[in-house]
């Protein structure tokens, strides 16, 4: 699989790839698949190399800002699993035109993918972003500090 997200084009839209971001392990030999944490380890189960780093940085970049990750959501957390673009820019005191730049930077990190019908666009979540995502964020049992776990010494926070 090549770095770039493969893309579901669905009937009647557009073959024409949107430019986005490698999807988070998807570069990683048997990668592109699953979600797993064998593709995307966690940050806490072993230091991140340069490239790592630099494509997670781009992906939190795009989320790093409350209007994106609020569209985010509403994608995300929709049943149907689709939404409109006409439901999502009534949620926001913001220009339509300020909200499609932030879709297309969620597109462009490859959260979410669209789908122009007639007049609209609909928009859905990328499950296999989201589950890689979430596995890179995910750390390990016993690396997780307990609420009341006595500091080691020297520590500081």
């Amino acid at each position: 699989m090549s770095n770039q997200q493969s893309r579901t084009v669905r009937p009647g839209a557009s073959a024409k790839p949107p430019r986005t971001l490698p999807l988070l392990g998807a570069d990683d030999e048997g990668g592109g698949g699953g979600g797993t944490a064998a593709c995307c380890p966690a940050i806490a189960s072993a230091p991140l190399d340069e490239e790592r780093a630099a494509d997670l940085a781009k992906v939190f970049k795009a989320l790093g800002d409350p209007v994106r990750l609020r569209l985010l959501s509403m994608i995300a957390s929709r049943e149907g699993g689709e939404v409109c673009v006409c439901e999502l820019t009534p949620a926001f005191d913001l220009a339509q035109p300020t909200i499609s730049h932030h879709l297309k930077l969620l597109r462009q990190a490859g959260l979410i993918d669209c789908e122009r019908r007639g007049t609209w666009v609909y928009y859905w979540a990328l499950p296999a972003a989201l589950e890689r995502l979430a596995s890179v964020l995910g750390a390990p049992p016993d690396r997780v500090p307990r609420a009341g776990a006595p500091r080691r010494a020297g520590v500081t926070a």
